[in-house]
């Protein structure tokens, strides 16, 4: 049974009742017909897990928040994050820091090591006042101390949690998580994509199907262009705006996307020779350091990447760029800049100084989030506000080809066609989109009762699942196979949601428990006579020594 409802409160629940105990509330905090600040709470026996921790690149200061005034932080057992792109990770240090959480928190390897990069970053060019600052690079610094490592595949089990993680897609170190709590399973995708690109796996595919999946919808029923195609309408814009002197813009994340198209860029001046003396930049106070943290997990890269005869992550033509100061913008050049909605930073300072320029283009290659002027220059206005608050003519040509590494429908549904949840949760999409892919899901699950639901921000979904409680007879009372009818008796040991019988003299050897004698003696002051006591405890007893 599933049903999306508004529950009185997710911070004081009652789970004495039955009902209760085997009631799963799942609700989106962010990321709930949306695409920024992902964040989803999930409860079931009084075990608490909430997969990741964003903000809303268009917002700042508190509104860019997930909404954690809907939960107690403190009963929180389990926060996992699936990867380092900001609208999954952004507002850990906040969670961690400025909130009464106190459970555990857990990332992959390359999530943590790039998580710590992109957020000092981020607090470096966020044009924000403040008392906007959600937190400072102290905060962030003591936020890594309370991380802990997850590898995939791992089993980790907290406060009767158990979870491992699949390898995504999308960008290094992306994880699926699969929860389980008292064998109910739960999965939670993020990002993830099923396509191989120049160097990352495509997502695995987990070995059984989960009772709940939580799958992000962020293109909806929209198809990618094949890859060669993409890659084709790529290299062509950027070799036309060149050949005509223009200069050619690449608003994108430090690091993700970034990484795939400067291996594409790299190996397409390698094979034009004439574009040898046109530079390409790597834009961002972060991209040698971004570089060496690739160059560090290629174990964790593609065939391709692992047998490439040298390290593919060294550029032959492509220059980091600090700052803007540094750049001699001379002649025709091609430049990739962060952060890739334009909100700010060096790719917004670019943007401002070729925008007028109709020789120069722009190309949007991923995913671009509302609110931010990335979405609002696909629709090519006439003019743009500058950061000054000015007015400006957008001449430059705008192209968006995404090589956003997301699922698309194609990906989506052969995705759950071979999962075959019976339970599916959408989040991460805009709401329209979201809603015509539920709809396609439905008809192609329309013969197998699978329930499809789009939970908006703050909004539950509950579901019962009746667990019934099995103990497994081991040790000496398992030797011998009971008659029809006849009692087994033993010690019932409860650790996490599994229950076992064994003997008492057993005790010892399948749990770190033991069996002792006790003997106790009682002294109770008295001032009367003492044949009064003793004649009033024979009354009681059968036999008084005195």
């Amino acid at each position: 049974m599933a049903s999306v409802g508004q529950p009185p409160s997710l911070k004081k629940r009652d789970a004495s009742s039955t009902r209760e105990e085997d009631q799963l509330i799942i609700t989106p905090l962010g990321a709930g017909n949306e695409v920024g600040r992902s964040c989803v709470y999930m409860s079931y026996k009084s075990k608490i897990v909430l997969f990741d921790c964003g903000i809303h690149p268009a917002y700042s200061g508190m509104a860019a928040l997930p909404y954690f005034d809907e939960i107690d932080p403190s009963t929180i057992d389990v926060l996992l994050i699936t990867h380092f792109h900001l609208d999954h990770a952004a507002s850990l240090p906040y969670f961690l820091e400025k909130t009464t959480f106190k459970g555990r928190v857990f990332m992959t390897y390359a999530t943590k090591a790039i998580y710590k990069l992109l957020l000092s970053d981020f607090v470096k060019v966020s044009k924000v006042s403040v008392e906007d600052m959600l937190y400072d690079e102290q905060d962030i610094n003591r936020s890594m101390d309370k991380i802990e490592v997850i590898d995939f595949h791992q089993t980790v089990e907290v406060n009767g949690i158990r979870f491992w993680c699949y390898t995504a897609g999308h960008v290094l170190g992306a994880a699926m998580f699969m929860v389980d709590i008292a064998g109910v399973r739960v999965l939670y995708t993020g990002d993830y994509s099923r396509e191989e690109d120049r160097h990352l796996r495509a997502a695995e595919m987990p070995q059984f199907s989960p009772d709940v999946c939580i799958i992000e919808s962020t293109y909806g029923v929209q198809l990618h262009q094949p890859r060669h195609i993409r890659e084709k309408r790529f290299t062509d814009v950027v070799h036309s705006t060149i050949s005509q002197g223009g200069r050619v813009l690449i608003p994108a994340f430090a690091l993700g996307r970034a990484q795939e198209l400067l291996l594409i860029l790299d190996e397409y001046w390698a094979n034009h020779p004439e574009l040898h003396n046109i530079p390409i930049y790597y834009a961002s106070p972060l991209a040698k350091r971004c570089l060496t943290v690739y160059e560090t997990y290629t174990l964790s890269m593609n065939d391709r990447i692992q047998n490439a005869k040298s390290n593919p992550f060294r550029f032959k033509y492509i220059s980091p760029l600090k700052s803007i100061e540094v750049f001699k913008d001379v002649g025709p050049s091609v430049v990739m800049a962060s952060p890739g909605g334009l909100q700010s930073g060096l790719s917004r300072q670019l943007f401002e100084m070729w925008c007028s320029d109709k020789k120069n283009s722009c190309v949007l290659p991923g995913y671009v989030v509302e609110g931010t002027l990335a979405k609002t220059i696909i629709n090519e206005p006439k003019e743009v506000t500058l950061m000054s608050g000015l007015m400006a003519p957008l001449n430059m040509q705008v192209h968006y080809i995404s090589f956003s590494a997301h699922a698309d429908f194609a990906q989506t549904s052969a995705f759950l066609e071979e999962l075959m949840p019976p339970n599916i949760i959408l989040v991460h999409g805009e709401a329209n989109e979201m809603g015509r892919l539920k709809q396609k899901l439905m008809s192609q699950f329309a013969d197998r009762n699978t329930k499809i639901l789009t939970p908006k921000n703050c909004q539950s979904v509950e579901m019962y699942f009746n667990s019934q409680k099995m103990a497994k007879t081991i040790g000496k009372l398992a030797e011998k196979t009971p008659d029809v009818g006849e009692t087994v008796s033993g010690l019932l040991v409860k650790k996490g949601f599994a229950y076992q019988i064994m003997a008492p003299e057993d005790l010892h050897i399948f749990s770190q428990l033991s069996t002792a004698n006790i003997n106790q003696r009682i002294t109770i002051p008295y001032s009367n006579a003492f044949n009064v006591i003793v004649r009033r405890l024979k009354q009681v007893y059968e036999s008084v020594e005195s």
